[in-house]
């Protein structure tokens, strides 16, 4: 584990995505909230949440924080759902494995509750759109051609 003691408290903040393939059938059962295992989306954001909070868990060396907020949002696309979380803290270390964590697991999830009903689900796309504060200040991904899913952000972006 690395040593951050000497390091000053920030506010941290980092945004991350991925997306989940779904046939048509299965989203329109997640959408009309069908789906026999109950609400997708709720189960899958609080399992996110939850997974952001129990990263040093899961992930050795990783550091346990002071998360201050999670956020969870979907947005269904025209061949799956895209997944994004954003995570903060005041700390002295980043919250990046956080909000990769909170997007992966809540993959994970709708990928459980679905699978009955589509086993071509695929879980792609998943990365660090942005983090803010520390030593290294911003970092913003930058598109990438060829991108199978695109990176539309919309939901997460401060105005």
């Amino acid at each position: 584990m690395v040593d951050v003691s000497q390091k000053k408290e920030t506010r941290r903040i980092a945004r991350a995505h991925a997306f989940i393939t779904l046939n048509e059938k299965t989203l329109r059962l997640i959408r009309e909230k069908k789906v026999k295992k109950g609400d997708v989306l709720e189960q899958a954001r609080v399992a996110g949440i939850m997974a952001a909070k129990k990263t040093p868990e899961l992930i050795p060396l990783c550091h346990p924080l002071r998360i201050t907020d999670v956020k969870v949002h979907f947005e269904f696309a025209e061949n799956g759902i895209r997944i994004l979380a954003e995570v903060s803290a005041t700390e002295r270390t980043g919250v990046e494995m956080e909000a990769l964590t909170a997007c992966t697991l809540s993959a994970l999830v709708i990928y459980d509750m679905c699978k009955m009903y589509d086993t071509s689900m695929e879980i792609t796309d998943i990365f660090l759109l942005e983090k803010h504060g520390g030593r290294s200040g911003t970092y913003r991904r930058k598109e990438k051609k060829g991108m199978i899913h695109g990176n539309n952000t919309r939901c997460l972006q401060r105005g």
